[in-house]
């Protein structure tokens, strides 16, 4: 029996936990958190914050780790590559980790591969890079921690005297403090979702997004079909594909985050080298390609062999974040029923006691509703209906 290492036991990366010992692996955990979720799952744990490279690296060594896998965050992705490489286990190389870790890095290598549509951008690490790159800018800009996730301490900026406020809240948000001003879209946005697998990229789908309204930009869901052309959705992948490789990743997932303009102009907004978030991989992708996603890349990161090809028969899906109403939850509607009533399938982490917060990131949601239907409108249709049911069945204090 493998053994695979799971950085992080989040509500998000106990799906992978799941499907890996429904495969037959054994699963070893790791978690700053002593009440994770993925504790209660796992073969094994430790409670071990995933960002510490090298404590993470001797409990690896200590366990003889046949893989390591994170999702659903860029906290770890770090952790991962250096355990990976000092073990020679299968995982992106280290200097492409680190890369991608810093938006204004990736920026620099995809405007010098013109891997996309996007023009230039700046770094800002203090507040005398604040006043110089100030005059360099055109406005609208949009301003973002060069590390974070998640829009946390993403701000669209439209004239020069908010400037500075954003790229410090930008910084506030970032591990390193520090922000990256490049220029604001106005496209709609698009999710993709990637692998790398002994070097051969495999571009698994474009996904279209629902998004909260300025000034915060936070995720509201995802579904496949696209909806775009076939000739966009072409030039999206090869811009994918193209940036996958000025980033020289040489192994696992890759979630970028794209604006697509009314001219179809791509552009390039985020890149994480780890599964999506937000039941992308074990939910989005399995539905709306036919493709085992997250069984694959389990399988490649202990060097057993995958199967990039569906198996079995796609369906439009479309998911809805649960953006609730804010409030101390009293009494909760019951989810079964719901579900059945609906045919749909609710993922949640509410319990009776728990604050609901006002919705700004994906940290502020409370789980999600699954939709599948004959058309992707009639998914989404369904996934918003029944997220406002269960809104309005929520008991408040």
């Amino acid at each position: 029996m493998k053994k695979l290492l799971m950085l992080g036991g989040g509500f998000l990366q106990n799906f992978v936990i799941r499907k890996a010992k429904s495969m037959g692996y054994y699963v070893l955990c790791l978690d700053a958190d002593p009440n994770a979720l993925g504790f209660k799952i796992a073969d094994e744990y430790a409670v071990i914050n995933i960002v510490d490279e090298e404590a993470c690296l001797a409990y690896a060594r200590e366990k003889h780790v046949d893989g390591v896998l994170t999702a659903a965050t860029d906290f770890s992705v770090l952790t991962m590559s250096h355990i990976a490489e000092k073990l020679q286990l299968p995982g992106i190389n280290y200097t492409s980790a680190q890369i991608i870790k810093n938006k204004a890095s990736v920026r620099k290598l995809l405007f010098e591969a013109q891997a996309d549509d996007t023009g230039y951008s700046y770094e800002i690490d203090s507040v005398e890079a604040i006043a110089e790159v100030l005059p360099k800018v055109k406005f609208p800009i949009m301003m973002k921690p060069v590390d974070g996730s998640g829009s946390r301490g993403a701000s669209k900026v439209e004239k020069a005297e908010d400037f500075a406020k954003a790229a410090e809240f930008a910084m506030s948000g970032s591990i390193t403090h520090r922000a990256v001003a490049e220029p604001f879209i106005n496209g709609r946005e698009y999710g993709v979702e990637s692998f790398v697998d002994n070097g051969e990229i495999h571009v698994l789908a474009v996904m279209q997004k629902n998004m909260t309204k300025p000034p915060y930009y936070a995720e509201l869901g995802h579904a496949i079909p696209s909806g775009l052309s076939d000739e966009v959705e072409t030039k999206v992948k090869t811009c994918v594909y193209r940036a996958i490789c000025a980033l020289g990743v040489n192994h696992g997932s890759v979630n970028m985050d794209l604006l697509i303009t009314k001219e179809g102009n791509v552009h390039i907004v985020d890149i994480g080298a780890r599964m999506g978030g937000n039941l992308i991989g074990s939910h989005i992708i399995p539905t709306g390609t036919g493709i085992d996603y997250m069984g694959n890349m389990i399988r490649a990161a202990v060097g057993d062999e995958t199967n990039w090809k569906p198996e079995w028969q796609p369906r439009p899906i479309a998911t809805k974040l649960l953006a609730l109403t804010p409030g101390m939850v009293k009494k909760l509607p019951d989810f079964d029923e719901i579900s059945v009533r609906y045919d749909v399938q609710i993922e949640h982490h509410l319990h009776v006691g728990d604050t609901i917060t006002q919705y700004r990131t994906n940290l502020d949601g409370c789980g999600y509703v699954v939709a599948r239907d004959i058309d992707v409108n009639l998914s989404m249709a369904l996934a918003a209906d029944v997220r406002k049911i269960i809104d309005d069945s929520i008991v408040r204090e």
